[in-house]
């Protein structure tokens, strides 16, 4: 792995201990998880907590769940000991649990440790609140509560958190795969420094990061500037670049006039964006903020831009279930629409396309085949018959729609094999519609604000305006879905669209 430059190296060693371990506590973590995820972290600690609890007593008893229940419907899990001072016990090796791992900000997003770290980070928290059972058990002095208990519900929770933290990032890495949850990051400044952060983005997977490019600055500060071909813009074009290129982060490893950082901060908050600097360069900017470590290189996040995690978490969790039982409930249906297919006419039964996904990734949109095989190449003929405006093309008696082709549009029965696409993590079920890319090349600048999302089988516009030809209206309702998401519309959207397909309003 290519090293630091001396001249950057001297300038973060004060505050970079070591190239290859990071430092404990906060140093080694991102910003804080939005409330909603960090709730649900703990709620799985205290899962964890007493499941562990629950197997070590069953493993003391020797007899199996059965007695356990009996003991615990008659009042008590141990002899003679209530079971009220037991729950005190466990609740407060619990909180203890919460405020250590907080303290380790083992409850913000793990992309910046490595495994290493998290995984001794999550030890110590357990064993830290381990003492402090302990110290509670010697005080009390409750001989009849075996110490052998205690240990195994110890051991058994540090095993549990470390699997999960385990589990949790080697899911993170199968989504960095298809840049799902990778973050896109362009680096203000062409020198040394930049491309040697640039090679440990790179050479580090579990940063997560992907390079999108290097803003060029107006006055050279090495004899890199202006010969990279990955240069893609200047600091007047730079928010231009993160909307074409859907960036999240935007670091700073040059210094910089303080002027043009509050001018580039101001920016970055207006569009969303995070901002990392130098943490020894601009230390008045950011007081009181934690040390964040991108590999060995020490950054402060000068602005995090709003990401309701948890919220997306449970998004995604909603998807899995009902698309899982769609295509279950559904499947009698889907055997006999591909029948239909097939019988109709010729040419396979399933027809899939690249669409465009979040942030600019591309997939394969799966559907039934409603048109002739040919429809492709004949595409330039029925181009006169375009009904929509800009952008979008629709023909509502396109001659190239086959007779069940027709009935599965009217009835969107064509789109349901996208629940597999749904599955796979391409779509939601309620988003805005996955364009082509020839559709997005004729988007304008604010255009892409409907990419930032996961696209959808359904969403507003067409349980709203479906027949509507105006592209204007179109983007209208899709940035609207975007700005006041949550789960309720979501679920709103999903029972109008139950009401719309029955409708037969499909085209």
């Amino acid at each position: 792995m290519d090293t630091l430059t001396s001249e950057f190296s001297q300038r973060v060693s004060a505050t970079a201990p070591s190239l290859f371990e990071a430092p404990s506590g906060s140093s080694a973590q991102s910003a804080p998880r939005s409330p909603g995820t960090t709730t649900l972290w703990m709620l799985l600690d205290a899962v964890t907590v007493f499941a562990a609890s629950a197997l070590a007593k069953l493993y003391e008893l020797h007899n199996g769940s059965l007695v356990g229940a009996q003991g615990f419907w008659h009042g008590t899990l141990i002899h003679r000991r209530s079971m009220s001072i037991l729950w005190a016990l466990l609740f407060g090796f619990t909180i203890a649990l919460f405020l250590t791992s907080r303290r380790l900000n083992l409850y913000t997003p793990a992309r910046l440790a490595s495994f290493l770290h998290e995984q001794r980070l999550s030890m110590q928290a357990c064993f830290t609140s381990g003492l402090f059972l302990t110290g509670i058990l010697y005080v009390l002095h409750p001989d009849d509560i075996p110490r052998s208990i205690v240990m195994i519900t110890m051991i058994l929770v540090a095993i549990g958190l470390g699997a999960r933290r385990f589990l949790c990032r080697a899911f993170l890495y199968r989504q960095f795969d298809p840049g799902r949850s990778t973050r896109n990051v362009l680096i203000i400044g062409t020198g040394n420094d930049a491309h040697a952060l640039r090679r440990e983005m790179e050479s580090v997977r579990h940063l997560g990061y992907k390079f999108k490019g290097f803003i060029n600055l107006s006055d050279s500060e090495s004899d890199f500037s202006g010969t990279s071909e990955d240069v893609i813009g200047t600091l007047d074009t730079l928010f231009q670049h993160t909307r074409r290129q859907f960036v999240d982060e935007i670091f700073l490893p040059t210094p910089r006039d303080r002027r043009v950082v509050r001018e580039v901060l101001e920016k970055a908050r207006n569009h969303g964006v995070d901002l990392r600097v130098i943490p020894d360069l601009y230390d008045d900017l950011a007081w009181g903020t934690p040390i964040e470590y991108v590999g060995p290189v020490p950054t402060i996040r000068l602005h995090c831009g709003p990401a309701p995690k948890a919220g997306l978490l449970l998004k995604r969790g909603l998807d899995i279930l009902l698309s899982a039982m769609a295509l279950v409930s559904l499947s009698p249906v889907l055997l006999v629409v591909a029948l239909a297919v097939k019988l109709d006419s010729s040419g396979p039964v399933f027809y899939s396309s690249e669409r465009i996904g979040k942030r600019g990734v591309v997939f394969r949109c799966i559907k039934f085949r409603t048109m002739v095989r040919d429809a492709e190449r004949r595409r330039a003929e029925v181009m006169h018959m375009n009904e929509r405006d800009g952008v979008l093309f629709k023909i509502t008696n396109d001659p190239r729609i086959t007779r069940v082709g027709r009935i599965l549009r009217k009835y969107s029965l064509d789109e349901l094999p996208q629940f597999f696409n749904v599955l796979r993590g391409d779509m939601s079920i309620v988003g805005p519609r996955p364009p082509l890319a020839s559709e997005v090349q004729k988007y304008q600048l604010s255009h892409l604000r409907r990419l930032d999302v996961t696209p959808g089988i359904t969403g507003l516009w067409q349980v709203q305006a479906r027949q509507d030809p105006s592209f204007d209206s179109y983007i209208s309702l899709d940035v609207t879905y975007i700005d006041n998401w949550n789960l309720w519309l979501d679920l709103k959207i999903i029972a109008r669209t139950i009401g719309v397909v029955f409708a037969g309003t499909g085209s």
